[in-house]
């Protein structure tokens, strides 16, 4: 790994001196220009000497979203310097989705291994989405719960034999449109009466037990296409009309 110049943004004093230890001790060839606890320390510093790097401390001052703001800016302002995330934020996901929205080079969170050489070497070398194994083993999980959840939808769409017709009528029922605005989609070829009749033929496949010999409307049919997985109520967007 090749001389680099860094600055370290931390308000946290004892937090500020392990992380100047880790790159004193296992990433030698970093030069810390400077470190900064708040928003104006670092526009200060980074007007006076421009890093390579940026060792960002999302939480300054009681706040989560400056460091955010600071992410986003320097990207557009220097858009070559990295910016790698170091937080104790560790169980605020949205805004770890918010930090990468803004341009972050990667996201490392103060537990388990922490800053390593690793992470530095590669996000210096260009890798994007450099990440340590706390959050990494969460993407993972969240991915694959993602995967399962989309077989289980194939699935169901298969053991009850639900057509494309069938998927959209669903999905519009479950948005709140009418029979009368679903028959005004573009490319849907059927009357209020053909999907009144696609209705009570949804219900006798989705309800094979007769529910009970209880009456189902179309907020129970809805009810009962979620909880089988045939809708994804992660995406339900409505068709172009």
């Amino acid at each position: 790994m090749e001389k680099f110049k860094v600055i370290i943004v931390e308000d946290v004093p004892l937090e500020l001196k392990g992380t100047e230890g880790i790159f004193r001790n296992d990433i030698p060839e970093a030069e810390i220009v400077g470190t900064a606890d708040s928003e104006v320390a670092y526009w200060k510093l980074i007007n006076q000497q421009l890093p390579d790097l940026v060792l960002l401390d999302l939480g300054l001052g009681g706040s989560t979203t400056v460091g955010v703001e600071i992410c986003r800016n320097t990207k557009e302002k220097y858009p070559n310097v990295k910016v790698l995330i170091f937080t104790g934020e560790i169980l605020n996901e949205k805004l770890w989705v918010d930090v990468l929205d803004a341009g972050c080079d990667g996201i490392i969170l103060k537990s388990g291994e922490l800053l390593t050489r690793g992470d530095v070497a590669s996000c210096m070398g260009g890798k994007k989405l450099v990440f340590n194994q706390p959050i990494l083993q969460k993407i993972v999980e969240r991915f694959e719960k993602s995967v399962n959840n989309q077989i289980l939808r194939q699935e169901a769409l298969v053991n009850y034999e639900i057509d494309e017709y069938d998927e959209r009528f669903l999905r519009h029922l479950a948005l709140g449109y009418t029979k009368e605005q679903i028959t005004n989609l573009r490319g849907m070829p059927f009357g209020v009466k053909s999907l009144e009749k696609r209705q009570n033929e949804l219900v006798q496949k989705l309800f094979s037990d007769g529910n009970g010999g209880v009456g189902v409307n179309a907020t129970r049919l809805v009810v009962k296409a979620l909880e089988l997985r045939i809708l994804d109520i992660d995406n339900l967007q409505p068709d172009e009309e």
